[in-house]
């Protein structure tokens, strides 16, 4: 039988907390509770977007979503200017965690802004309940942002990386 003042409790502690998941075991009956719904697998991007699937990152984490970068600046005359961005794709966080660029804190990041990427370079560690997830890159491309400052909370969906695909 479960204990509803437990799992009453359980629901709030989660909803007040900056846990995301959690999963608990007892006499035999297993809750899990999760502030983020499951996400279906997105839709295939456009065919002008390359899409390179990647293998399943280390330690189960979800691949990261790719989406188009958002629409190029104009010239102020509707034209868009020749900068390149349309070409641009985001790299998104895969799950709520903490964004870190490097390895470690005293170690070199992962990659800097005008670094060259190939599928499957770590783009970034995302920490999500005292687990450290890489983030892999889709495609081989040059990053041309990041949007993120290291050490700084992240919401799934959020716009980690900005590369121009090669």
């Amino acid at each position: 039988m479960i204990d509803l003042d437990f799992v009453e409790r359980l629901i709030q502690s989660v909803d007040q907390s900056s846990i995301d998941t959690v999963e608990i075991e007892r006499g035999g009956t297993r809750i899990r509770l999760s502030k983020t719904p499951e996400v279906a697998q997105a839709p295939a991007p456009p065919p002008a977007v390359p899409a390179n699937p990647a293998p399943p990152s280390p330690q189960g984490a979800p691949n990261p979503t790719v989406e188009p970068a958002q629409p190029p600046a104009t010239d102020g005359e509707g034209g868009a200017e020749p900068d390149g961005r349309e070409n641009w794709v985001d790299v998104t966080s895969p799950m709520v965690g903490t964004f870190y660029r490097a390895p470690a804190p005293d170690a070199a990041p992962f990659t800097d802004v005008g670094g060259l990427i190939s599928q499957g370079d770590t783009l970034c560690i995302i920490e999500a309940m005292k687990l450290m997830n890489e983030l892999e890159a889709e495609m081989d491309g040059t990053v041309r942002e990041i949007c993120v400052e290291n050490g700084e909370p992240v919401e799934y969906g959020q716009v980690l990386f900005r590369v121009e695909p090669s």
